[in-house]
């Protein structure tokens, strides 16, 4: 796509003119930091000449093992450099275990064949290979007190997936911060945020909902969301603190399981 723009001779700026949306949305579509949508596809053939080049290969890098509105965010995610992730009511997707993923895929999908959840869980152990690399990204998660408390798939599930976090941690894989209770009302009451920073692209903000979700670039929208998980930062357990709560509930999770 960068040959194709430069060989008619337009800046980022331009073919981003063109096609209705920003240069920083064209860098990150030639970096592969975004996906190449049909209707982009389309007009980019247009504008720099290439038949239906873009198009013919759209349908086949459409593909992808992950749901269709998370696609995307997950191609974006393996080659961010810095994740950092508020998680209000679940253990975020690269912290999992398998069985707590079983247990989330199959409370999303109640009656899936088991072929089907099956998939899902290995797709996102997949994604956990991302933790595999002794430095990067480097992953910072502020985690809401109600996704150590919601006993998901069961105590047993629960202990293990608290040990797994605890284990990262200790590794000094990952930054985990514990948003307690006492805390109060806080600046991301209304949702989570996952922000993705990178070497050669502008920053993203991902947004999700109930079967749906979407990438931001826009660069006042990506400022106020780190802000926002700045103070959410500021008004959490400090670490050290984070990771002895953490690895308590675990035990008590745990002790429960066998009385």
């Amino acid at each position: 796509m960068r040959h194709a723009r430069e060989k008619s001779g337009l800046s980022q700026e331009e073919l981003g003119a063109r096609l209705f949306v920003s240069g920083s949305f064209i860098g990150q579509l030639e970096s592969g930091t975004r996906r190449m949508q049909p209707e982009y596809a389309r007009l980019l053939d247009d504008v720099l000449g290439t038949e239906d080049f873009f198009r013919r290969n759209c349908g086949a890098s459409a593909k992808s093992k992950y749901p269709e509105h998370f696609a995307e965010a997950a191609e974006a995610e393996a080659t961010a450099t810095e994740i950092r992730e508020y998680a209000p009511l679940l253990i975020p997707g690269l912290l999992q275990t398998p069985a707590y993923t079983r247990a989330v895929c199959r409370a999303y999908q109640p009656t899936a064949p088991d072929d089907v959840i099956e998939a899902l869980v290995t797709a996102r152990m997949e994604r956990t290979q991302l933790l595999d690399d002794p430095t990067e990204p480097l992953l910072w998660v502020v985690l809401d007190e109600a996704a150590l408390r919601r006993s998901t798939g069961g105590r047993q599930v629960m202990a293990e997936a608290l040990d797994h976090v605890v284990a990262l941690v200790r590794r000094n894989r990952i930054i985990v911060q514990v948003l307690p209770f006492e805390s109060g009302a806080h600046a991301a009451l209304e949702g989570a945020i996952k922000l993705m920073d990178f070497d050669n692209a502008p920053p993203l903000a991902y947004f999700e909902g109930v079967g749906m979700g979407r990438l931001e670039d826009d660069p006042s929208t990506v400022r106020y969301q780190r802000q926002t998980y700045d103070l959410l930062s500021a008004c959490a357990l400090p670490p050290q603190n984070s990771l002895a709560l953490i690895e308590s509930m675990a035990q008590d999770y745990a002790h429960e399981e066998r009385h």
